[in-house]
């Protein structure tokens, strides 16, 4: 019989009731206290009950969290670097007991598992960010996400009810214990675990060959299919990518699977969490990178992590994770050797050419031939089949600037301008209208903001996924709203940003209803630029001041901008 390495901790947990126990439970479940789970924690839930996050048997609880965030470790000592908690907000917890069973619900209400509460608490969520991410900077994705997060922590022990419904890639789906009967059953002994949340390319393929041959071994393939980083490729493009590549490796060599995860882009201490739950799926050897889950460079152009650092940790634990690590440098093409070769293998003053994301998405953008060294035939099809030449592609011109800087007006001159002189679907989002329909309800605080515009930019984005192009013109005041915009849009096409940059001054005299009259007089709270700050744009696509010249000449300098990246034919 094969014998697969051992789960972390010594037992594969499952946490799921039998089923004449969850039937009465879900019966009964009405009765009972609910928390709503976002995507994170349904992610979370999913892995937890499934074992993929062995030996953990729940959401955290204060010594659990507090030893993983100091010290890598569960209260028992066990290896185990990242927080796994259940966040909500103060006013969800304020009703809430020690001792009670609290069912876990999806979006749609159905009741997924019931959570035994035995610690309720408030972290000091700066000292999370900085022992898990390394930093305070908001422009780290997790430290954002962090810090937006409910501020009370909910722990204790779950039991299943029932699995989470997909309704994608349902082949692909495959449990931890599912994984491991595959794996004995094949006879596969050394098994190569590859994490992965973009496209693979040549460079990536010929990687996880040569790890492959280094432990005469077999490739379990697992790409992230949960949460990624926002700006990333969407989940049903790379696993298409992925199925369409799996001919490249020998055959019945390959096992290729899906995994639900979450995650946080925490470097070194991810990739350490990574390889954990790669051992609870079987897998004896793990591929980590030199920026393994890095989330980039911070605003001065450093990266967050240093290189290699992931590696380190993940090897100067290697012997009680009970797992390989296989550290590799990064592969570029060597066109004197017409071959891949490590970084770390070039001979001095060996040139290599590799093509960075940015590179392969202005290719994609501009319908220029991507290199034919860098990726296969079948992949490009299909990154091109997603995204279409600029012609064909959809695209966002998203107006910001203070109230009275004529966004409005403007906007309107652009979207005539389209309509009239070009075949171009186009939808305006006036930020005006927006607050009338699809922000009604919500006020002017700092978090009612944030929504107005994740709401434009979420319809945004979906107008620009089937070609269409939407026009936005909120006030928009805060930086890391308009970064979200971008994000949710730039999945699917190009994001515009036009910073109407009118003096406020000159925004005062245009005022007809008095509102910056009574913002000065104290009467009106909360109005941008007056009691309300208004973060300038660094580096918008255009900078127009709406005094200096007409609108229509305003649209047609937007229109000519529109023309040049050949998103107008």
């Amino acid at each position: 019989m094969t014998t697969l390495v051992e789960p972390h901790g010594g037992v594969l947990k499952e946490l799921y009731l039998p089923e004449a126990e969850a039937l009465a439970a879900r019966r009964a479940s009405g009765a009972l206290p609910s928390v709503v789970l976002d995507h994170r924690h349904l992610c979370d839930l999913e892995l937890l009950l499934d074992g993929a996050f062995s030996p953990l048997d729940g959401f955290m609880r204060e010594a659990d969290y507090d030893a993983v965030v100091d010290g890598l470790r569960l209260a028992d000592g066990t290896l185990w670097p990242m927080p796994i908690v259940l966040d909500v907000s103060e006013d969800a917890a304020a009703s809430l007991l020690v001792g009670q069973d609290i069912v876990l619900r999806d979006g749609q209400g159905t009741a997924l598992a019931l959570l035994t509460l035995s610690d309720i608490f408030r972290p000091d969520k700066a000292r999370e960010a900085l022992q898990v991410y390394g930093t305070l900077d908001v422009h780290h994705p997790g430290v954002a996400d962090l810090l937006k997060r409910g501020g009370v922590y909910l722990g204790g022990r779950v039991h299943g009810l029932q699995r989470l419904a997909h309704h994608d890639f349902v082949d692909l789906r495959t449990s931890p214990r599912q994984m491991r009967a595959y794996l004995a059953n094949q006879e596969w002994e050394r098994i190569v675990a590859f994490q992965t949340r973009n496209p693979l390319h040549r460079a990536h393929v010929e990687l996880t060959q040569r790890a492959m041959a280094a432990v005469d071994g077999k490739l379990l393939l697992h790409p992230v299919v949960g949460r990624t980083r926002d700006g990333d490729i969407d989940t049903y493009t790379r696993v298409r990518c992925y199925r369409a590549l799996v001919k490249h490796y020998p055959a019945k060599a390959v096992k290729l699977s899906v995994l639900p995860l979450a995650m946080r882009m925490a470097g070194p201490r991810e990739a350490l969490w990574h390889a954990i739950i790669r051992k609870n799926f079987g897998a004896n050897f793990f591929i980590v990178g030199r920026d393994h889950a890095g989330p980039g460079k911070d605003v001065s152009g450093r990266p967050f992590y240093e290189a290699r650092a992931a590696q380190a940790l993940v090897q100067a634990h290697a012997d009680e994770l009970g797992i390989t690590v296989l550290p590799f440098a990064p592969m570029v093409y060597s066109a004197v050797r017409q071959a891949y070769v490590a970084t770390d293998e070039l001979h001095p003053g060996e040139t290599a050419s590799d093509v960075s994301g940015t590179e392969l998405r202005k290719y994609l953008r501009d319908g220029s031939p991507i290199p034919a060294w860098f990726t296969y035939p079948e992949v490009e099809a299909i990154l091109r089949e997603r995204f279409p030449h600029a012609a064909n592609r959809g695209c966002a011109v998203f107006f910001t600037g203070l109230s009275g800087a004529g966004k409005s007006t403007l906007a309107q001159a652009l979207m005539a301008s389209l309509l009239e002189n070009t075949g171009r679907q186009v939808s305006l989002l006036d930020g005006d209208e927006v607050r009338q329909t699809l922000s009604a309800g919500l006020g002017f605080s700092r978090a009612d903001r944030s929504a107005n515009i994740r709401r434009i930019a979420y319809v945004a984005a979906e107008i620009v996924r089937h070609g269409g192009m939407a026009i936005c013109a909120p006030i928009a005041p805060y930086a890391d709203d308009r970064a979200v915009a971008r994000a949710l849009v730039e999945v699917h096409g190009d994001f515009i940003e036009v910073h109407v940059s009118t003096p406020l001054d000159v925004c005062e005299a245009r005022d007809a209803k008095g509102l910056y009259a009574q913002a000065r007089s104290g009467a009106l709270k909360h109005f941008t630029g007056i009691s309300d700050p208004y973060e300038t744009p660094d580096s918008p696509e255009l900078r127009l001041d709406g005094s200096e010249q007409s609108p229509a000449f305003l649209a047609a300098r937007i229109v000519e901008m529109l023309r040049e990246r050949g998103l107008l034919g």
